[in-house]
């Protein structure tokens, strides 16, 4: 699991995240290798960690960086991403982020509505720039997961619907400062089940068809990410099956000549490398379940508060009898639970329980609730 010893990582004052760089790379490597055999470009997803040991690594290994607020164009520029490797993408994106991008040369805004079409142009005007942008669709695919991480349905706040779009290439006409480049999709997130994904590429095709129906060529697209990883057996699987996933996409999609098709990978590439390090506080005897009071909360981890998500949780320290017991943080609030009756050994104050796939949506959720200090991360090259 990890290469660091029990005694070496009581030396860290709990609670704290540490990061394995050695299998990071290794799945980057691995990924990139696979989206290579197609000539497939990839953008790292900043809002799963924006650490910037790890942003170096995406660099590095030549990934672009997927952007959904201006302050993650800020980090990925000032992390040294080109600016044309750069994607903001989002809903909601401020006048004042999108100057900023502008200002940058930014690769591509993936655009949501026609109102924001109207606003990019009119700031894109001012400055006497043209900006590159990318339609993100709403192609009304289920991507059966989470309901609170399913983007890609008519009911999801996301993109624009397909009976929108003859409008919408109508205003483009009156858009002059914007360039139409691509489209966008993205369906979901932690998607296990590949048919979502062969679905994607059914809808995409049809899309694509319609585009060329109105004469319009697109350069690039961008399918988006989603590729989800096993929470249940993060070292027997601690690498996804990039291999499946990019084979998918070149089997089914339809790429035109000469165009570019684009990933925004972000938890596949991260979440295995992170584990959360906590220690027990109390075991509180309850009437038909222990408790195991940690001092890491939904402070330090808000999935299985906000998803009623599944992590792997250890005792590092303990090999007596196992029992059962509701593995809790100490905030102030009854979601703050990590998991219910978790199969532990025997398990007592001072313990160490590791909390593992926590790489991604860990620490870039972290709140400062109950006025909580922000722990620290531990990085093991």
């Amino acid at each position: 699991m990890l290469n660091l010893s029990v005694q070496e990582l009581q030396q860290h004052a709990t609670p704290f995240y540490v990061y394995d760089l050695n299998l990071l790379r290794q799945t980057l490597q691995q990924a990139s290798q696979e989206a290579a055999k197609y000539n497939f470009q990839v953008h790292y997803a900043m809002k799963a960690n924006t650490n910037s040991p790890i942003l170096n690594e995406m660099r590095a290994v030549g990934f672009g960086a997927d952007c959904v607020s201006g302050n993650e164009v800020k980090c990925a520029i000032e992390n040294g991403f080109p600016a044309d490797h750069v994607v903001f993408a989002g809903v909601g994106k401020s006048d004042a982020e999108i100057n900023y991008a502008l200002d940058q040369n930014i690769f591509c805004f993936n655009c949501e509505s026609s109102h924001e079409l109207i606003v990019l142009n009119e700031l894109a005007e001012a400055k006497g720039k043209t900006a590159r942008v990318a339609l993100r669709i709403n192609p009304n695919v289920n991507a059966n997961t989470h309901k609170y991480i399913t983007t890609g349905l008519e009911e999801n706040k996301f993109g624009i619907n397909a009976w929108e779009l003859p409008d919408v290439l109508t205003l483009l006409k009156s858009l002059p400062s914007l360039s139409l480049i691509g489209l966008h999709f993205h369906i979901g997130s932690q998607i296990t089940d590949l048919s979502a994904f062969r679905n994607l590429c059914t809808r995409v095709n049809e899309f694509q068809d319609w585009f060329e129906s109105q004469q319009v060529q697109l350069e690039h697209i961008n399918v988006g990410g989603g590729l989800g990883v096993d929470y249940y057996s993060p070292d027997e699987q601690p690498i996804p099956d990039f291999e499946s996933y990019f084979s998918l996409f070149n089997q089914f999609l339809e790429v035109r000549p000469n165009q570019q098709v684009h990933f925004e990978l972000g938890r596949a590439l991260v979440a295995q490398s992170g584990t959360l390090i906590s220690k027990v506080l109390y075991i509180k005897k309850g009437v038909s379940t222990n408790f195991a009071i940690l001092d890491a909360g939904m402070t330090e981890l808000i999935r299985p508060a906000l998803y009623q998500s599944y992590h792997k949780i250890e005792n590092l320290t303990s090999k007596g009898p196992e029992d059962k017991y509701d593995v809790v943080g100490p905030i102030c609030e009854s979601s703050d639970c990590f998991g219910k009756a978790v199969v532990l050994p025997e398990t007592n104050r001072g313990d160490l329980i590791a909390i593992r796939t926590a790489g991604a949506y860990g620490e870039v959720m972290a709140s400062a609730y109950n006025l909580r200090d922000k722990a620290a991360a531990v990085y093991l090259s």
